[in-house]
Order: C-alpha cells, then sequence, then structure tokens
C-alpha cells in the first residue's frame, strides 16, 4: 500500500502512515462489496409493513341478500377481496429482511471498500483531534482547514468521544463513527473518509483477530 500522509488540524503534513499490505493490499472481487452493501441495506429494513386480510377488515359479519333468487351474484361478506372495502389478498405481512454473511466475506468487501477510498484520494488521516469541550464552530473551521467543508464526510474515531460527536452533530452531511463501528456501506456513502491515526490501528487490529 502507498504510504498516507498524516496532517494535522491544520492541514499541514506532520508525518506518514503505511497500511498494513497483508490487510489492504488484497485482491477482491467487486461482486463481494455488492454483497455486502445489499446485506446492510436489507439489516436495516424493519419490515413492518402489513396489509388487512378480509379476516382483518371490520364489518362484513351478515350475509349482504340471500343465496338466490335475487338476480345477483352469491356474496357472503361485504369484506370480500372483490368488494370495495374488502380485505387483500396476498399483500405483504410483517417480515424479517435480515439475513447473516459470512465473517470472512464481509472483512474482504470492507478491505474492498476502502482501497477503492484510498485510490481515489478520499481518505484524509488527521494525527487528532482535540476537543476538550463540544464546539460546532471548531469543528467547521478544521473541515474547512482540511478542504471537506461542503463535502459528506465520515469522521473515524478510535472510541467513542461525546465532545466530538456533539462538535459534528449540527453539521449537514457530516457524521461520525468509532472505528469498530464502521462498516463497508458508510465506506461507500460518503465522499470523504476523515479518520484519525489512531483510528487506523484500531481498524488493522481488527482485520487482523
Amino acid at each position: 500500500m502507498p504510504e498516507l500522509d498524516v496532517k494535522d488540524q491544520n492541514n499541514s503534513v506532520v508525518g506518514k502512515i503505511n497500511l498494513k499490505e497483508d490487510i489492504f493490499d488484497v485482491k477482491v472481487d467487486k461482486s463481494m462489496l455488492h454483497t455486502a452493501v445489499v446485506n446492510y441495506l436489507a439489516n436495516q429494513r424493519q419490515g413492518t409493513h402489513a396489509t388487512k386480510t378480509r379476516g382483518l377488515v371490520s364489518g362484513g359479519g351478515k350475509k349482504p341478500w340471500r343465496q338466490k333468487h335475487t338476480g345477483r351474484a352469491r356474496a357472503g361478506s361485504t369484506r370480500s377481496p372483490i368488494w370495495r372495502g374488502g380485505g387483500i389478498v396476498f399483500g405483504p405481512q410483517p417480515r424479517d429482511y435480515s439475513y447473516k454473511l459470512p465473517k470472512q466475506i464481509k472483512k474482504l468487501a470492507f478491505v474492498k471498500a476502502f482501497n477503492e477510498k484510498i485510490k481515489s484520494g478520499e481518505v484524509v488521516i488527521i494525527d487528532a483531534l482535540n476537543f476538550e469541550k463540544p464546539g460546532t464552530k471548531q469543528m467547521v473551521n478544521i473541515l474547512k482547514n482540511l478542504g471537506l467543508e461542503n463535502k459528506s464526510v465520515l469522521i473515524v474515531i478510535p472510541e467513542k468521544n461525546d465532545a466530538i460527536i456533539l462538535s459534528a452533530r449540527n453539521i449537514p452531511n457530516v457524521e461520525v463513527r468509532r472505528a469498530a463501528d464502521l462498516n463497508t456501506y458508510e465506506v461507500c456513502a460518503y465522499n470523504t473518509l476523515l479518520m484519525t491515526k489512531e483510528a487506523v490501528g484500531k481498524i488493522e487490529e481488527m482485520r487482523v483477530s
């Protein structure tokens, strides 16, 4: 893997970082990337959609007219599916869309997504994000200094930090994730990944274990 610059909050290069080749420099088929993204989106579906069958629609208990000698078709309920206001046949019912993928496929898909981001120059590594207290203005200035203003940015931090999360939550198209929570879909969904040096190390550790 190529060397990546490590920058400070003023966009000055303060060092270099080499990603482990046995983790990130792996050839992966793009189909795995597609599989992982589809799996993530399926797992996010609530599956609470429902339509009422004829047994769930209220009313219709009384036979609308006698069986014979009316000149009309036979009918037993006004809630039949062929009646207006009747039940729905084969309509959607609550179901679970989620399914599991093998861990190896998830790992390879993540590696592929991360490699593509690096090749496209869409990964920015910063030495640290220091926030003593929440400050949206400070976060906006950091993004502006790094040339990430008005872009969709996913900030990746090593551990949960409430000051960073609160500083970014009011900025449009900017989200914060722990390295342990990062997934293939989010890597693909944002224009740029802004990662701390320590967060990169956390990701390398997870991919090895």
